[in-house]
């Protein structure tokens, strides 16, 4: 038997079926969850091979969330999974997503003044590199060559893909400082879209993993999450755009009618 959950107020509404109740609805999403979302997208990466992984859909939710107008789910599934992704099939993964948005939303939105405060925005993201150097030498010899991700790279990208789809979001305030402000913080997110080539100093695999991470790749890392909290209070501090009315100026009295009648505006369509 099933019921209907507490689908969290502040996260994208869907007309879908309500995934199963669960005691955990509030609860953060813990490694299990994270297991579940990746487990799921590879099931739906049998079916369309472009499907991304969960850290690639943890940077554009981050951006959705952060957005200036609130795009709708029908919008931004399409870009995000595909034209072949229904939610109402996908129940359990729309469940965790809308789970995750409300606890970016609120961690976003919390008042923190350092990053290991337990209420900051804590970005699910992978260090590939330390999970493949902490492997035996023969299972690193399968990838040996392969392009692997620097750390958070795959989420930066995530968000810069939501960025990209819809421009006129993003587009520039024409408050210089504002502008200022948007060009900062976007390119804070960018710089780890880049490839992390500084040397090795410390795992983000393990305590005690092989250094598969620079300094300051790590320190751009925070600078990033600092950005994201700028761009989420930035558009709600401006607002959603509001797009101008152009009114039609209204003809003289004597002007001929608009409407092609041959009389005076004042005899027609201006009478009365």
């Amino acid at each position: 038997m099933t019921t209907t959950p507490d689908t969290p107020d502040s996260a994208p509404s869907e007309d879908v079926p309500a995934a199963p109740a669960r005691s955990n609805a509030d609860a953060p999403l813990g490694p299990e969850d994270f297991d579940l979302l990746d487990t799921l997208l590879d099931a739906m990466r049998e079916k369309d091979d472009e499907v991304p992984q969960w850290e690639f859909c943890e940077g554009f939710l981050a951006a959705l969330v952060c957005s200036r107008r609130a795009i709708p789910p029908a919008e931004y599934w399409p870009v995000l999974l595909g034209d072949s992704f229904v939610a109402a099939q996908q129940m359990e993964f729309v469940w965790h997503w809308k789970r995750r948005w409300r606890e970016v939303e609120q961690a976003l939105d919390a008042d923190v003044e350092a990053l290991d405060d337990d209420r900051s925005y804590q970005p699910e993201v992978l260090d590939t590199r330390g999970a493949i150097a902490s492997l035996p030498e023969e299972e690193q010899a399968e990838v040996a060559g392969e392009a692997i991700p620097s750390f958070a790279q795959v989420y930066a990208l995530g968000f810069m893909f939501a960025v990209e789809n819809w421009p006129e979001d993003w587009a520039a305030p024409r408050d210089k400082e504002a502008a200022g402000m948007l060009d900062e913080a976007l390119e804070a997110i960018v710089a780890l879209t880049e490839d992390d080539t500084g040397k090795p100093e410390l795992s983000m695999f393990s305590e005690d993993g092989p250094p598969s991470v620079s300094q300051r790749r790590l320190d751009d890392f925070g600078a990033a999450i600092w950005a994201v909290y700028d761009l989420r209070q930035l558009w709600k501090s401006i607002g959603p755009r509001v797009e101008t009315v152009r009114k039609e100026a209204t003809p003289g009295r004597n002007d001929p009618c608009p409407c092609g009648s041959g009389k005076k505006y004042k005899k027609c369509h201006g009478a009365g």
